[in-house]
């Protein structure tokens, strides 16, 4: 078994165990967060990869990614046909294109990594080119058409001591951390199998004691490497996680997080819009004592200059006599009528206008139409009200919360710990406000809660997640969940959120230190291999073995 793994598994049996073994993947993640897979999973891979040719390992990587994104991305489906209004031939059709398209960049990752092979030893390729260009390629899909990170390796180790990571390099750095892993210990199963294979297996002793003695038992030396580079990654990840980044600012807060729990085909309907109005109101007032009230994205559904008047102004000024305040998540348009946007405000008293933060991350398909001459009228999915938002600029001025500054992101854009990161040092918390109605129940808001949490833990800041119908959470700035809510049920989330300042590495940095770390790793990688082929390890292990 073992010289099969490492022989890279010929023919159509390692195809097909590298798709399983992409779909075993998600289960890495939340809601299960079987966070020690994601190095194990990855490792087989590296293993499977071991072909002859850039086209094999290409096609296997394919099929590890199809594996991969079927599963973990699956609820795409429930978004499109469920809330698309799209018939499920046509919404299979479209998840399946986008699952296909997504596993392109496993497939890049493989095609690269068999290039890189040749004149590398398996030191080489496992500890330092192969995760270099896993990271590379994962950065890749965050950033290629908008960018879609889901699923990165490194949210899966939230719950797990690589997660300090974060603070120092971001989830590409996590993410990196896994990959070392993986490679360290594809690393060991190849050098165990050498090992095992050139030294003879002596006869069983008749006293295992006396045939030790005047032999050496210790680890071999070509363990040792794999062996100390694991102990490493994981122990300093574990050292980060504990040290104090940032550092509180005044007393803690108190603060409600509102969850209507409205159902989602009726966002948009007229009829259910005063229902949904006294719903968000009438809780908010119930719980008038906390410092803070927050309301999810789009928990209304019509443009504020229509509310203004009538709902805010008097709310506000209610809620402010019990020294409230209330930040909300509704559709702004300009005064013109040239541009709506899914923007937050911040009401911060009775009187004046609110503070507003508009969406700069929109979501492809659901928010605008790529394409929109082309493709609107196509399919009820790119029909849906309100699906011509426009973006946010990407310098606007921070909201204030409680006489905070805070940094806020709506739905999907907290998947970008990098667009995170531009409201910081500044900010002294996070809200995140989402619909995840969207997604019913599935993977998506479970998915979605763990990437928020990796936002926690690359600034510093806790968070306030809150979202239509669950999960929302409380967290503090080491990923840690205080208090969450339930999935589809009405309830306000009250606790505490403390303010920090200062700022992390992460903050400080962002991604291009680490980008420019893996291309250098790469090219020396490439340089090696062609100056010194000669030198190195064999590439194929059927060869080594």
């Amino acid at each position: 078994m073992l010289a099969w793994l490492c022989g890279g598994a010929p023919g159509l049996a390692g195809d097909g165990l590298a798709l399983l073994v992409g779909a075993a993947m998600p289960a890495a993640f939340a809601p299960l967060g079987w966070w020690w897979l994601s190095p194990l999973l990855l490792a087989l891979l590296f293993l499977l990869l071991d072909v002859p040719t850039p086209s094999r390992a290409r096609r296997r990587a394919y099929f590890f990614g199809v594996g991969l994104f079927g599963v973990g991305v699956s609820w795409v489906y429930v978004a499109i046909n469920v809330f698309g209004h799209t018939a499920w031939p046509v919404a299979a059709l479209l998840t399946a294109l986008f699952v296909f398209f997504l596993a392109l960049f496993p497939a890049l990752f493989g095609w690269l990594a068999a290039r890189f092979a040749v004149g590398l030893g398996n030191g080489w390729r496992l500890l330092l080119i192969w995760p270099a260009l896993w990271v590379l390629v994962e950065w890749l899909r965050g950033w290629a058409f908008t960018g879609f990170p889901w699923l990165n390796l490194g949210y899966s180790q939230i719950s797990s001591p690589l997660a300090g990571w974060a603070a120092v390099l971001g989830v590409y750095g996590v993410d990196l951390a896994v990959a070392m892993s993986a490679g360290a210990v594809a690393l060991l199963v190849k050098r165990s199998g050498e090992v095992s294979l050139s030294v003879p297996t002596p006869p069983p002793p008749p006293d295992a004691v006396a045939w030790t003695q005047g032999r050496d038992v210790s680890l071999p030396r070509r363990l040792v490497l794999p062996l100390v580079v694991l102990i490493v990654l994981w122990e300093a990840g574990n050292v980060a996680l504990r040290i104090d980044w940032t550092r509180p600012v005044g007393a803690p807060l108190s603060v409600a997080l509102v969850q209507g729990n409205l159902p989602q085909m009726t966002k948009w309907d007229p009829a259910s819009l005063r229902e949904r109005l006294d719903t968000y109101a009438a809780l908010s007032r119930a719980h008038a004592d906390a410092q803070l009230i927050v309301w999810p994205e789009n928990s209304v559904t019509v443009f504020y200059h229509r509310l203004a008047e009538d709902y805010f102004r008097p709310l506000v000024a209610e809620l402010a006599e019990g020294g409230a305040q209330l930040v909300v998540g509704l559709p702004y348009r300009e005064p013109d009528g040239s541009r709506y946007y899914s923007s937050f405000a911040s009401f911060s008293g009775a009187e004046g206008e609110p503070r507003f933060y508009h969406k700069r991350h929109l979501v492809p398909f659901g928010e605008y139409v790529p394409l929109e001459d082309w493709l609107r009228g196509l399919i009820g999915f790119f029909n849906l009200p309100m699906s011509g938002f426009s973006r946010g600029p990407r310098v606007q001025p921070l909201l204030s919360a409680a006489g905070h500054p805070v940094s806020v992101s709506i739905c999907y854009e907290d998947a970008f710990g990098e667009e995170v990161i531009d409201a910081l040092p500044m900010a002294h918390f996070l809200i995140n406000g989402s619909n995840n109605a969207w997604y019913g129940d599935s993977l998506a808001p479970h998915q979605h809660l763990e990437i928020s949490r990796m936002r926690a833990v690359e600034t510093g800041r806790q968070l306030l997640r809150v979202t239509t119908n669950g999960i929302s959470a409380l967290v503090d700035e080491r990923g840690r969940i205080r208090a969450r809510s339930a999935q589809f049920e009405t309830e306000v989330l009250r606790g505490e959120v403390q303010a920090f300042a200062g700022a992390t590495p992460y903050v400080r940095w962002g991604n291009i230190p680490l980008l420019i770390l893996l291309g250098l790793v790469v090219a020396v990688g490439m340089w090696r291999g062609r100056r010194a082929p000669s030198q190195s390890e064999p590439v194929s292990s059927s060869s080594a073995t």
